[in-house]
């Protein structure tokens, strides 16, 4: 999943308008400075909680491709050993950290540009293109996702060594080898982003408000993962067919609709069993969104102080 927008203050007389939904940068620093705040503070965000939550992932891997119970893909990890615990964490580190960046700055900059150019345009409607355009620009890392999904596959152990081996391998089948799976991606982000975006902030209004940095580091991981879990679960399928997608290569391009169909048919025709892994999934989104989350605005608050200060004003 995607984002990031400015924090929804906690002052009581804030009036949920145009300049709240997309929270607007026009009263703190300027925009070129506050798109560089975005970006980094992004990236960041997103290399912290990839270093804490990739064997949740790994784990919900297993899950997704082999349709077994948690326990099941648990031992699987353990016959691989610690050694290989982290193997295929380099291309979500690259891609997770670049993608979370390019999602809070894009976003950001995207939105400033539409309420330039159409003064008139609907606040929900700016914030479903900003967020839709966000997601379709984070797709162009995609290729760090295929080679993940590759490396996590244990039939692939012995098949490629490393990122950078993988990369190569699939660079013999051409550049679309690394695209496996676009639709289903540009299928989650954009929509995915809309529902970040417009359920971050207001999730945050209804929490109770704090003095303390520990008190708002406490909102802002409940907002974040709130908001993260709700969408992790309702896209849970879409991920399990972009799964099925990518760990073929070299063969032919399945559809997002054929990979749907199969996957359907491999889980005994059952609705609920193409949410296996959902459980956990939810749980790394809680931790993972509320890492994020958090970390981001605790990024911000320390190397930019006082654009943080005069925006909570």
């Amino acid at each position: 999943m995607v984002e990031i927008s400015r924090p929804v203050t906690t002052n009581t007389n804030h009036q949920f308008s145009k300049t709240s939904i997309l929270e607007s940068s026009s009263q703190c620093k300027p925009k070129t400075t506050r798109n560089l705040q975005e970006y980094t503070c992004g990236w960041g965000a997103a290399f912290i909680n990839i270093s804490v939550t990739f064997p949740i992932h790994k784990v919900i891997f297993r899950q997704m491709r082999d349709g077994v119970h948690l326990y099941d893909a648990i031992h699987q990890l353990r016959q691989d050993g610690l050694h290989r615990l982290y193997r295929g964490c380099l291309p979500p580190l690259i891609q997770k950290t670049v993608s979370v960046s390019i999602m809070f700055g894009t976003y950001n900059e995207y939105s400033n540009f539409l309420q330039k150019q159409f003064p008139s345009i609907s606040p929900f409607l700016c914030l479903s293109i900003s967020s839709v355009l966000a997601g379709t620009t984070e797709a162009i890392l995609m290729p760090f996702e295929r080679i993940q999904t590759l490396l996590q596959d244990r039939n692939y152990h012995k098949q490629f060594h490393n990122t950078f081996h993988a990369f190569r391998e699939l660079r013999k089948f051409g550049t679309k080898e690394y695209f496996r799976g676009l639709t289903a991606i540009l299928m989650r982000n954009g929509p995915s982003n809309i529902m970040f975006f417009s359920l971050r902030g207001k999730v945050k209004e209804t929490l109770p408000t704090s003095n303390s940095w520990l008190g708002h580091l406490i909102i802002d991981f409940v907002s974040g993962a709130v908001v993260g879990a709700i969408i992790s679960t309702i896209f849970y399928p879409v991920n399990v067919v972009k799964t099925k997608m990518q760990v073929q290569y070299g063969t032919r391009f399945l559809s997002f609709s054929e990979a749907l169909h199969l996957t359907y048919v491999e889980r005994g025709y059952r609705i609920k069993n193409m949410f296996y892994g959902v459980h956990i999934n939810y749980t790394r989104a809680l931790i993972s969104w509320g890492i994020i989350n958090a970390s981001y605005e605790l990024l911000k608050k320390i190397f930019y102080p006082s654009s943080a200060a005069r925006c909570t004003t």
